[in-house]
């Protein structure tokens, strides 16, 4: 059976990796010329401690195409977002690999200046952190192409087990939907939780899972890598918002929110959507928390 974490290029083996991004041109991107020149007014609303230090960025490296190790730096669409919003700013980017669910916790204890890390921004987490919103995802669900059931939606999953990454929507989801199945008479549920995407990914490769869930254009790509191991079922579900988590009172909700429309209106945005895949989920009016949930 084939070890998917050590065949695809978001295996995270770099548990404290830091990848320090000085330009967007080290991604090679179009429109890096656009993007590198910095916009006077923005960077003269960030904080003087963040001018000095830079931009410490955490992110859960496990979640291709989005973020993910390769060649020994966190790369993917967030992480030539974020260096296109630091080159914007006029500050130098160090993007950290941590764990998901020591993202937010780290955000509020300033140990990180933002998360970038297909947050979903939600009702929930803006209690504790504020919102950049700069593009839509739904949610996808995964299974094996020879063995794996027939998925159309939450209420399909009774009686089978799920791999999900632990403190994603997925697992708050998959969770609700096992009190549902037991609600209405039908075997529950069982959600497996895994420290990140990679080991939910083997949990499934493995048959230890029948289903996995993870954002949908990270679900398409796990099924792209299987090389014909995975595939989608059913259609996505819950498209919401993706964040950039900010901590409450840094200072930086405003030349944030300002560098990524800036992004969008001189096209490296687009660029670099396009550049992952993923352009299916851009939008035109980023915004300080916007969750819809």
């Amino acid at each position: 059976m084939m070890n998917l974490a050590t065949n695809r290029p978001g295996f995270r083996y770099l548990a404290t990796s830091v990848a320090t991004i000085s330009a967007i041109a080290t991604f090679g991107l179009s429109g890096a010329s656009a993007s590198s020149k910095v916009n006077k007014t923005l960077a003269a609303e960030v904080p003087a401690a963040i001018k000095a230090s830079g931009l410490i960025v955490a992110a859960d490296a496990s979640y291709a195409p989005n973020e993910f190790i390769s060649g020994g730096k966190v790369v993917g669409m967030d992480a030539d977002l974020v260096a296109a919003i630091g080159a914007i700013l006029g500050l130098k980017v160090s993007v950290v690999n941590e764990t998901f669910d020591g993202i937010i916790p780290g955000l509020v204890a300033k140990k990180y200046n933002l998360g970038m890390s297909s947050f979903t921004d939600t009702k929930a987490r803006e209690k504790t952190v504020n919102f950049v919103d700069y593009f839509s995802a739904g949610t996808s669900f995964f299974v094996d192409v020879k063995s794996g059931p027939d998925i159309k939606s939450l209420a399909g999953l009774c009686g089978y087990n799920v791999a999900v990454e632990t403190g994603t929507t997925e697992q708050t989801d998959a969770q609700g939907q096992a009190k549902a199945c037991t609600k209405a008479g039908k075997k529950t549920v069982k959600v497996d939780s895994y420290p990140d995407q990679n080991s939910a990914n083997l949990a499934l490769a493995s048959g230890r899972d029948q289903v996995g869930m993870a954002d949908s254009p990270v679900a398409a790509y796990q099924v792209k890598q299987s090389a014909g191991k995975f595939m989608i079922s059913g259609p996505a579900y819950g498209t919401v918002p993706y964040g950039i988590a900010v901590p409450k009172g840094s200072g930086l909700n405003t030349p944030v929110l300002g560098a990524v429309k800036a992004l969008i209106a001189n096209g490296t945005y687009t660029a670099i959507l396009k550049r992952w895949g993923v352009q299916a989920g851009a939008i035109s009016m980023p915004k300080l928390n916007g969750a819809t949930s």
